[in-house]
């Protein structure tokens, strides 16, 4: 886990090489903030969730709970830090604290929503005053729960707001003879069961969320490991190579996976 150092910290893991990580790591060096490169958690989701925690303690709480269920998980120590990462990195959702140095919680908040308009933002906090939910939810957060909590309704709620943002995860993705069933986890070709593995199933769920369009190596990397993009690029391959030999031996109507070189990955029917 990182260690906080007087709040000089930014977490730009998983922002992989190119444009995005030089352009995080100006944004850390501009506005003060020590990036960290600690070993990231796995995640067998393709979602990303952001913390927002300046007590350690809490934080490492949260990131340990999120990532054993599935979630790629980052944190920041403050507002600025969250601002920081939000601007370089597509987040489905973040945990935000109220009670936050350099700048308030419903201030960060208020700045989330201007510049990310589309992220959900679940407040968690210690503030149970009335008026202090009602700021939260008027300012912009999709959910408020207090401290303390008990991580299973935490998980829930998150769970919750995520099939808001992605109301298309809950109905059954086909391409050809191939179907996917995001609600039972359960994939199919030529009406029989398909097993593949945590990694696999996020990719191919991924790339048929995706259809029609290349999809990079850096962007699913970014959706279904938490980690640079240099250290798990082979992973990927890897990963692909073994989805393609499992549906070639299952679908009946060819289906693959393409690496289109320089560009990404796309579904296609041979």
């Amino acid at each position: 886990m990182p260690v906080t150092r007087n709040h000089t910290r930014c977490d730009v893991r998983a922002l992989g090489r190119g444009g995005r990580y030089e352009r995080a790591r100006l944004v850390c060096k501009h506005r003060g903030l020590r990036p960290c490169l600690d070993q990231p958690q796995e995640g067998v989701k393709n979602v990303r969730i952001l913390v927002v925690e300046d007590e350690p303690s809490m934080q490492r709480a949260l990131r340990r709970g999120l990532a054993k269920s599935g979630y790629a998980v980052d944190a920041a120590d403050d507002g600025l830090q969250a601002l920081a990462l939000l601007d370089v990195h597509p987040y489905d959702a973040v945990v935000l604290d109220l009670n936050l140095p350099q700048l308030d919680g419903i201030d960060t908040l208020q700045r989330m929503r201007a510049g990310h308009p589309d992220v959900r933002v679940l407040i968690l906090s210690a503030r149970s005053d009335v008026r202090d939910k009602v700021a939260g939810l008027d300012a912009g957060a999709s959910d408020f729960l207090e401290k303390p909590f008990h991580f299973h309704e935490l998980d829930a709620r998150l769970r919750a707001l995520l099939r808001r943002a992605f109301v298309q995860r809950d109905s059954c993705l086909a391409h050809g003879d191939v179907r996917l069933d995001s609600r039972l986890r359960r994939v199919t070709a030529s009406g029989q069961p398909v097993h593949l593995t945590n990694k696999e199933y996020a990719i191919l769920e991924y790339l048929l969320t995706n259809a029609g369009r290349i999809v990079s190596a850096e962007e699913l990397i970014d959706h279904i490991w938490s980690g640079d993009t240099a250290l798990f690029s082979n992973s990927l391959k890897v990963h692909v190579s073994t989805l393609n030999r499992k549906m070639a031996g299952a679908t009946a109507d060819h289906f693959a996976i393409k690496n289109l070189r320089g560009a990404g990955y796309f579904i296609a029917r041979e």
